[in-house]
């Protein structure tokens, strides 16, 4: 058993090492719209984005003009509210903590439950939830078509009248420009060996080469993108949100939550889906213990130790994933 774990922790370096000198060689970043990632279906301008920026911060796509997409991801806490779950129109709770759209140009799928395929999709939900946004789709078209501003738009860049198409289109587009990938620890990758402190780089390496962390938050973007079963809790069948399990009736999908990535840990608190731990050490101690040892959690995550100085420096390594520079990149309000 001994040697297995030391085969484990070996290859675990070796991952490390690897992709710490894959991020080495090249941050990521981009020099115009343009190269950013997005569909051929829906390729990104600046008057698309412009649109979809409008329409992000409009409170009339909800039913009652009270609430916009902005509501539950607000730019300065790197676009989620902060709160444990969201707030939807006359005061209605959602299940689920508010995640970042930041980086969301490189989603595989959308949702905690990594069940959809495209952010154009992912748009219609909030908008048309009860406990979100309350709108009726088609009636909800018809307001924003008689706005002149709105239909003006659509048929200047997409040539046709406002509708569903033109909103998911327009606002996915918006939310592909939202990046935040110049962080410190991109800089210290990217050269700058001056980036980090001390403590961030020791806490880097425990990150990568002690730890098992890599497995699901792995660098660039700290996430696999994949849903799994971190052993938040033992026993999920007495929770009405079973997570990705209410999508396909898999039983071997109770528990499981799409990996959220780290980037901007230090501004998305309370954390995991449903914002039940509040701060980073609460976190950490969740997985130093070893989860809760749900019958269906990941099989890599086991208890370790950590002491009271490693555990700063750990910290001190996610708070460098921290990059705001987004904010300038965009007049938000």
């Amino acid at each position: 058993m001994k040697r297995t774990n030391n085969s484990i922790l070996l290859l675990l370096f070796i991952i490390g090492l690897t992709l710490f000198i894959s991020c080495s060689r090249k941050m990521i970043s981009w020099t115009s719209i343009s190269e950013i990632p997005s569909p051929k279906d829906n390729p990104i301008s600046d008057e698309k984005v412009a649109l979809g920026r409008k329409l992000f911060f409009d409170k009339r796509l909800s039913l009652n003009k009270t609430v916009s997409c902005a509501t539950c991801h607000v730019p300065e806490y790197a676009f989620t509210d902060r709160l444990t779950t969201s707030t939807g129109i006359e005061g209605r709770k959602t299940e689920r903590n508010s995640p970042s759209l930041l980086n969301s140009a490189f989603l595989k799928t959308a949702m905690f439950d990594a069940h959809l395929a495209t952010l154009e999709v992912q748009v219609i939900v909030p908008i048309q939830e009860h406990t979100e946004m309350g709108s009726n789709m088609k009636e909800l078209i018809n307001k924003l078509r008689s706005i002149p501003e709105y239909q003006e738009a659509a048929k200047r860049i997409f040539n046709r009248d406002f509708d569903a198409y033109v909103l998911t289109r327009s606002i996915s587009a918006f939310e592909r420009t939202l990046l935040s990938l110049n962080s410190r620890f991109d800089q210290f990758v990217n050269g700058n060996k001056s980036a980090l402190t001390q403590d961030e780089k020791a806490g880097w390496k425990l990150f990568s080469e002690k730890l098992y962390c890599i497995q699901c938050h792995p660098a660039p973007f700290f996430t696999t993108f994949e849903a799994a079963n971190n052993g938040l809790y033992k026993n999920y069948e007495q929770l009405d949100d079973k997570g990705r399990f209410r999508i396909f009736l898999d039983s071997n999908d109770i528990g499981k939550f799409k990996i959220p990535s780290l980037r901007n840990i230090e501004l998305t608190y309370p954390y995991m889906h449903d914002g039940s731990l509040k701060n980073i050490d609460d976190v950490i101690n969740h997985y130093k213990k070893g989860g809760q040892k749900n019958n269906l959690q990941a099989s890599m995550i086991q208890p370790f130790e950590l002491s009271n100085k490693e555990q700063q420096q750990l910290k001190s390594f996610l708070f460098s994933l921290t990059d705001t520079s987004y904010m300038s990149t965009f007049k938000f309000r």
